[in-house]
C-alpha cells in the first residue's frame, strides 16, 4: 500500500513514511493510493472477533510490508489492553438509539482509540529506525491529553501540545498540563483552536524546520488516526444483530474537525454496511452549512458547553474534497487557494448532489445540548457527555424528518465527567467521577503561555530543542 498527496505534490511512500510525515511535504493531507474493500461475507465471518482482532484485520490491507504482521498485531493489542472494558467500543441501547461508547481508554475520550496506537506506532518505528521526533500538534481538548498519554515518558519523543487559553474544560486542560513527563510541553495560545491548527500547519510548512527538528503529527491531518478510527465504525455495524443492520444502518457523529466523520466515510468505502453518516455540529456549524447548502465558509469560533467542536476551519474536510472533486490534485489545490483567498468553497449543483448522498447534517445550538442531556437523563438514567448530546439531538431530528426505521447509532465521543458543568447545568448534579479522573484536581501542573503566533511558537520550540541537544 503506498500514500498519496491530496495536492499530487508527493511521490507515492510507504505506510510508515506516511506515518511520519504527517502534513504532506506539499501541504495537503496524504491518503492511500486505495480504499481496500472487505466483502459482505468477510465482514460477517469478522462480526465474532474481538476488538482488538477486528482492528488488526481491518487496518493490515492498508499498512502493507511496512510493519511485520507478528509485529504489528502485538502493537495492536498493547494499544487496546489500556482500555477498562472488555469490548473496548461497546455499544449500548437506550431507547430509541444506540449509543456507542469511545470513551473507555486512558483519557475518556475517543481520541484514546487512534492514539494509543500511534504512541506505539511511533515508538516502533522511532525504534527501529534509530531517530527520534519531536511532535508539534494543536488540541481543542481532547487530542492534547490522548496524545500526551499515548508517548508520555517515551524515549526518542518529545510532544508539544498547543491548546487555546481558556476555550477546553478544566477537566480537560488538568488532564494534559498535570502530566510531568519530561517529554512533554504544553503551551496555553492566546487565541482559538483554529489559530493553533493554523499554527502547527504553517511550522509543517516549513519544510527545513520540519528535517532540521524532526517533526511529527499526532493531529487527525496524521493518516494513521483516521485509519485506526475507521475501525469502530465497523465495530458499531457488526454489534447489531444481522437481521437489524440488513439495509444498513445510520450513523450521527459530533465533529468539528471532520476527521472522525471522514473515517466513517472510509469505513463505507471499505465495506461498512453504513447507510448514512449523520454530521452533528454545535453553533460552530461550518461543516453542517456545508452539507445543507453546498457553500464552505469561514465563520468566528463561539464558545460552546461542547468546546471540542467549537472549530470553523475542518483540517480533514480536504481529504474529503479531494474524493468529491474526483481525486484530481490540480482541483483540490485550486479550491484550497481560493478558500485560503477568500474564506468561502461553493462546489457545483453535481458535486452538492453526491455530498447530499454521502451526508446529512444538523446543529444543536447550547440550549439544546444541555436539555438534551437533561431529558435523556429523564427518560434512561444515561448522562450524556455534551458533545454526544449534540449528536443524540441532531439524530433524533434527522429520524422524525427522515421517518427513517434503520438501527441510529451515536458516538459517544467523551465521558461525561470531563464536562461536569454541563451536566450539572442539565441534571442539578455532577456525573459519577471515574477512577481516571481522582484527584485530577490536586496534581501539580506546567504550561507555557504564547501568543497565537507562529514565529512565537517556532522560537519557543528553537530555544527549547537546542537546549535539550545541548
Amino acid at each position: 500500500m503506498r500514500y498519496i498527496s491530496t495536492r499530487g505534490g508527493v511521490d507515492p511512500i510507504p505506510f510508515d513514511d506516511a506515518v511520519m510525515m504527517g502534513l504532506a511535504a506539499d501541504g495537503g493531507l496524504l491518503l492511500p493510493e486505495e480504499i481496500p474493500a472487505v466483502t459482505p461475507d468477510r465482514l460477517e465471518e469478522l462480526a465474532a472477533l474481538p476488538y482488538p482482532d477486528l482492528a488488526v484485520e481491518i487496518m493490515a490491507p492498508f499498512i502493507g510490508e511496512s510493519v511485520p504482521a507478528a509485529e504489528f498485531e502485538r502493537l495492536v493489542r498493547a494499544s487496546y489492553a489500556a482500555f477498562d472494558h472488555p469490548d473496548v467500543v461497546p455499544l449500548v441501547r437506550h431507547g430509541d438509539i444506540r449509543i456507542l461508547e469511545l470513551f473507555h481508554g486512558p483519557t475518556l475520550a475517543f481520541k484514546d482509540v487512534a492514539l494509543q496506537f500511534l504512541g506505539n506506532l511511533f515508538a516502533w518505528i522511532l525504534a527501529r529506525r534509530g531517530e527520534s521526533l519531536n511532535i508539534i500538534g494543536a488540541t481543542s481538548g481532547d487530542t492534547g491529553s490522548a496524545a500526551i498519554h499515548g508517548v508520555r515518558g517515551r524515549k526518542r519523543i518529545n510532544i508539544f501540545m498547543l491548546h487555546p487559553r481558556g476555550r477546553v474544560s478544566p477537566v480537560q486542560e488538568r488532564q494534559m498540563t498535570s502530566v510531568m513527563d519530561a517529554n512533554v510541553h504544553n503551551i496555553a495560545i492566546e487565541g482559538t483552536f483554529d489559530d493553533g491548527q493554523r499554527i502547527v500547519k504553517e511550522i509543517f510548512g516549513d519544510l527545513a524546520f520540519k528535517e532540521r527538528f524532526h517533526l511529527g503529527a499526532v493531529n487527525s491531518i496524521n493518516w494513521a488516526r483516521v485509519l485506526a478510527q475507521s475501525v469502530y465504525y465497523v465495530s458499531a455495524c457488526l454489534q447489531v444483530p444481522a437481521a437489524e443492520r440488513r439495509d444498513g444502518i445510520d450513523i450521527v457523529v459530533p465533529t468539528g474537525n471532520f476527521g472522525n466523520i471522514f473515517a466513517g466515510f472510509c469505513a463505507r468505502r471499505l465495506g461498512a454496511p453504513i447507510h448514512r453518516l449523520i454530521l452533528a455540529a454545535n453553533a460552530n456549524n461550518i461543516l453542517a452549512e456545508f452539507i445543507t447548502t453546498g457553500c464552505y465558509r469561514r465563520g468566528t469560533v463561539e464558545e460552546t458547553w461542547s468546546p471540542s467542536m467549537d472549530i470553523q476551519v475542518a483540517s480533514n474536510f480536504e481529504r474529503y474534497l479531494y474524493f468529491l472533486l474526483n481525486c484530481d490534485p490540480a482541483a483540490v489545490r485550486r479550491a484550497m487557494a481560493d478558500f485560503a483567498a477568500n474564506g468561502e468553497l461553493t462546489v457545483t449543483p453535481e458535486q452538492f448532489r453526491r455530498v447530499r448522498e454521502d451526508f446529512a447534517a444538523g446543529f444543536a445550538d447550547n440550549d439544546e445540548t444541555i436539555a438534551t442531556i437533561r431529558d435523556f437523563h429523564r427518560e434512561t438514567g444515561y448522562i450524556l457527555d455534551p458533545h454526544t448530546a449534540v449528536g443524540v439531538r441532531v439524530g433524533r431530528k434527522y429520524r422524525r424528518r427522515e421517518g427513517g426505521l434503520r438501527p441510529l447509532v451515536c458516538l459517544a465521543t467523551a465521558h461525561p465527567a470531563k464536562f461536569p458543568d454541563a451536566v450539572i447545568r442539565a441534571i442539578g448534579s455532577p456525573p459519577p467521577v471515574p477512577p481516571a479522573l481522582q484527584g485530577l484536581e490536586d496534581l501539580p501542573t506546567r504550561c507555557d503561555t504564547l501568543p497565537a503566533d507562529t514565529d512565537a511558537v517556532r522560537s519557543y520550540l528553537t530555544a527549547l530543542l537546542l537546549r535539550e541537544r545541548c
